[in-house]
């Protein structure tokens, strides 16, 4: 049997022809519990959403990435709440199959618990199954009162880019000890809140195994929860790349962690599929690709 066809949630139709289901936070967790690679990339209008649901991408993001490869900002700040909105839309209108997360831009979350409900509410009426948001221990009371009130939650440590000029630019997180134990720490505290997800970005790849390691396993409190990487090694549940960078078209330094899979492939579907089939054959991201 093909990596594809056991990654795919699947059910027996009236004449036996297996028949594709949209993928839930339920249907994440028996991924993850099997071992099977969660395939994640973004996405901003229905045309690519439709190529995507194809290939076969397990999660959609509507990433605040939009202000860079769409809007040709310097970084994601300047992305508002109403554009996202705006995009999730036209991801869901494209969408069948897969999960579709959305972002909660810059200012749209931080002020409190109630404001990122507020907006929450917004992105899951535009058609989001699930909303990210960046942040260490400190966003954890946000993401359990989100997540008590009905909200699933993808939870974004490790580099985050909508605070990019605190930590002084796009550098990696977690190298030295104390730093890769706040990361740690926010992980378990993040879970334990009710996160459905945790993506890391630019994080060692050692450090993101453990996370997954750790929070791959059930406790007393909480279901095992998978985590998503993008720069963060191969040992993560999951994979997630800017869909831009994927077809080499993004404008400036292309990031260790991407890789163009439009070389070789006569089409952006083709593409699409390749990095599918390198994320769960295990082939994608490569130590190349890793820190």
């Amino acid at each position: 049997m093909s990596t594809t066809a056991l990654a795919r949630p699947l059910a027996q139709g009236d004449a036996g022809a297996p028949v594709r289901r949209r993928v839930t936070s339920h249907r994440l967790a028996q991924m993850h519990a099997a071992r099977e690679p969660i395939v994640m990339l973004t996405c901003y209008d229905a045309s690519f959403a439709q190529v995507l649901d194809e290939a076969t991408i397990d999660l959609m993001l509507i990433g605040d990435s939009l202000g860079m490869v769409l809007q040709g900002k310097p970084d994601t700040l300047s992305v508002t709440l109403d554009e996202i909105v705006y995009h999730t839309r036209c991801v869901a209108a494209g969408t069948q199959y897969a999960m579709v997360v959305a972002d909660l831009p810059f200012a749209s979350y931080e002020a409190s618990p109630e404001q990122a409900f507020a907006s929450a509410s917004r992105l899951l009426a535009a058609g989001a199954h699930m909303v990210k948001l960046e942040g260490g221990e400190w966003v954890a009371p946000t993401v359990s009162f989100l997540a008590a009130r009905g909200i699933p939650v993808c939870a974004h440590i490790g580099f985050t880019p909508q605070s990019v000029h605190a930590l002084g630019g796009y550098r990696v997180q977690g190298r030295e000890p104390a730093d890769a134990d706040r990361l740690l720490a926010a992980a378990r505290a993040l879970a334990d809140a009710g996160a459905r997800l945790v993506l890391m970005e630019m994080i060692p790849a050692a450090l993101a195994g453990q996370i997954t390691a750790e929070l791959g396993q059930a406790t007393a409190a909480r279901a095992a929860v998978p985590t998503i990487g993008i720069g963060a090694g191969n040992q993560c549940s999951g994979q997630v790349l800017v869909l831009h960078d994927l077809l080499g078209v993004s404008s400036g330094v292309r990031p260790r962690f991407s890789k163009n899979f439009m070389l070789g492939c006569r089409s952006v579907a083709d593409a699409v599929k390749a990095y599918a089939d390198a994320v769960r054959n295990g082939t994608f991201p490569g130590p190349e690709h890793s820190f």
